[in-house]
């Protein structure tokens, strides 16, 4: 499941379209809800800039950084919790990470538990027992070289990959926003190139 949500481009939907075709994905919904109208965030509010440059010692400081759309998570993962109760799935994946910078409040451990708790509890089958919900997160304490090992051994064609937050128009990725920088050093650390097409 992916979220159309009103965010500045779509090329990371694009490359979650492709990665699904590669893999053969039964199925790959695409939802759409608008974001945008809360603003809030420099992913979906044109008038807030990305961030650029930023070193890692500015990412680790602490503060929850303006690419952070509110709620985000929250919404992706209720919106996922309706389709999972609805075909009698379980267990809910979600590819959020604590470990980098990103200081976001919804991709920490102790929100993960959280909504665990709500979705049996607000759910048909939590409260007649017919079923345990269990949020899966197995890239949560990996750092971001682990997570790029593990895909290349999974076979993920990182080329048809997407994770810049401003890319151009034409889809290459900016290589100063936040996003860029970790992945870029992080493929660095592995010691292969990103195979991302980027501007600079």
């Amino acid at each position: 499941m992916s979220f159309d949500y009103g965010q500045r481009h779509r090329h990371e939907l694009d490359a979650a379209s492709k990665i699904a075709k590669v893999f053969g994905v039964a199925e790959h919904r695409v939802v759409k809800i608008d974001l945008r109208q809360f603003g809030g965030s420099a992913l979906t509010a044109a008038g807030i800039a990305v961030p650029k440059d930023r070193d890692e010692k500015q990412m680790a400081a602490g503060d929850i950084p303006i690419t952070y759309v509110p709620a985000r998570n929250t919404v992706f993962l209720a919106l996922a919790l309706a389709w999972a109760e609805t075909i009698g799935a379980f267990d809910l994946y979600v590819g959020v990470n604590c470990v980098d910078y990103s200081g976001y409040p919804d991709c920490r451990p102790e929100f993960l538990r959280a909504f665990e708790a709500t979705a049996n509890l607000a759910t048909r089958v939590g409260v007649e027992g017919t079923g345990h919900f269990r949020i899966r997160a197995p890239l949560l304490h990996m750092t971001k070289e682990q997570i790029i090992c593990r895909g290349l051994a999974l076979g993920v064609d990182y080329g048809l990959t997407h994770s810049c937050y401003d890319p151009t128009p034409e889809g290459l990725a900016c290589g100063r926003c936040d996003s860029c920088r970790l992945r870029l050093d992080a493929f660095s650390r592995v010691g292969i190139p990103d195979p991302v097409r980027y501007v600079l």
